[in-house]
């Protein structure tokens, strides 16, 4: 982890406001600043030039790994120089040219009513909901959220990001997965729709200029001290939760005395281990907002499992029940790109038709809102759509629950796909598997106990 020390001391501090969206928070290459307005945006100090790289540490994502940075000879200087490459693909940090920051100190509106949801939050919602406008209103802090798959996370923000907005602060909302980006913009929008929501990921236009951003992890490596309050939705998913860089980057992107929300129905032992410590305070929310109970998986025994998905096949038993008629969609989640491939075949060979997505698929997004508008029955998925994702009735298998990429977290998360609606709140849930793992009993116990604590409420 990064020292405080190496990370933020060499952040310039501003004092005057200014009235330049653009730039505000931003940590920006040569490049991307038109060069006629360098001077005069220097000057004013609207933006500040710092070295991009010292003491062997990259001051964009805070890289001080050797193995993670190269020479390459540049035409500009002539020589060999250094850059890093942990953050390449937002741009090239290299040694012999300067990063600017720009400050963070930029008028923003105050929004009256810029709420325009209209549902009612259950008590336990509500309760989660005072606790994070209170940490907005206070103006510094941090809160974990921890919350069931399905109980409402993303509404409970609402009334601290229209408290934010009244106030005039800047918002930020980030979540490792660019899936769950498209998923919650749309649903941004509609409640504050007098406000401009910018979503940034990787593929969308780089402005972050807005006041509500909806963001990857990733897109924080480009801002400094920029937020007054910063959400990181599902801070136990790959790759935010194992990745230094990003940590790093989500504690510099909000200002100092900024209010840190976090948002996770599976916290990792890091912030169990401060929650118990009782240095991260956290609510604690145990049922789903419809008052339904969590799918319980069901832990079905196949054997020589192993042996068929070698040959990219399915033993009978689990091929009868994917053709079996069932009144909801089906989701399968497989370990692998070439597996989803390979049984994509298999089933097609059976008579079974059905679709595939993973984080290469270029036609992923697309795939997503068929399967949710019910054009697709079946699809088949790597863990891209473990979390994030809402679909209104849909059962879950597992294929190999007990390879190694289905973590505790990941069985959770893919078990609360199921009966997500009032209208559905069930679903089934069965993890298909050669030999029970501690990551499916452990999925399997956590439920249990959330459905137990939700009863009491």
């Amino acid at each position: 982890m990064f020292k405080k020390t190496e990370a933020f001391n060499w952040i310039p501090h501003h004092s005057t406001p200014h009235t330049f969206p653009h730039y505000a928070g931003k940590i920006l290459l040569p490049h991307e600043i038109p060069p006629e307005h360098i001077e005069e945006l220097t000057k004013t100090s609207v933006l500040t030039r710092v070295p991009s790289i010292i003491k062997k540490q990259c001051r964009r994502c805070g890289n001080q790994k050797p193995h993670l940075f190269g020479h390459l000879p540049h035409a500009k200087c002539q020589q060999d120089c250094l850059y890093c490459r942990n953050c390449i693909q937002m741009g090239r940090v290299i040694e012999c040219e300067p990063l600017y920051i720009g400050s963070p100190e930029c008028f923003w509106p105050a929004w009256e009513n810029a709420l325009a949801w209209a549902g009612e939050l259950t008590p336990s919602q509500q309760q989660a909901a005072d606790e994070i406008a209170d940490l907005v209103k206070t103006g510094s802090g941090e809160k974990l959220v921890w919350a069931v798959c399905g109980a409402g996370k993303t509404e409970m923000l609402f009334p601290g990001i229209a408290l934010g907005l009244a106030e005039g602060k800047r918002v930020c909302l980030a979540t490792p997965r660019i899936d769950v980006v498209r998923e919650l913009f749309p649903r941004l929008q509609r409640a504050f729709p007098a406000i401009e929501v910018q979503a940034l990921h990787g593929e969308s236009e780089k402005t972050g200029d807005g006041q509500l951003i909806i963001a990857t992890t990733h897109q924080l490596l480009r801002f400094a001290h920029a937020f007054d309050v910063i959400v990181i939705d599902e801070v136990d998913a790959f790759p935010f939760h194992n990745d230094p860089s990003l940590h790093f980057a989500a504690k510099r992107a909000g200002k100092p005395d900024a209010a840190r929300i976090y948002l996770t129905a599976t916290p990792r032992n890091q912030e169990k281990r401060r929650i118990r410590s009782k240095q991260l305070p956290v609510v604690f929310i145990p049922k789903r907002f419809h008052g339904h109970p969590l799918p319980v998986p069901k832990l079905t025994l196949s054997f020589n499992l192993s042996r068929y998905l070698k040959k990219n096949e399915l033993p009978a038993a689990i091929l009868n029940l994917i053709k079996k008629p069932r009144d909801r969609q089906l989701l399968i989640f497989l370990s692998s790109i070439s597996l989803t491939s390979g049984l994509r075949g298999f089933l097609a060979s059976k008579g079974v038709v059905t679709e595939q997505v993973h984080a290469g698929d270029e036609d992923r997004k697309e795939k997503v809102e068929r399967f949710r508008n019910k054009e697709i029955d079946i699809l088949l998925t790597t863990t891209i759509l473990e979390r994030g994702v809402t679909f209104p009735s849909v059962d879950v298998f597992v294929i190999d629950a007990g390879h190694e990429v289905f973590d505790e977290a990941a069985l959770v998360q893919i078990a609360g796909r199921a009966g997500r609606s009032p209208d559905d709140p069930k679903g089934d849930v069965i993890f298909f598997h050669s030999g029970k793992t501690n990551a499916m009993l452990d999925a399997y116990d956590l439920i249990r106990k959330m459905n137990r604590l939700g009863q009491k409420q």
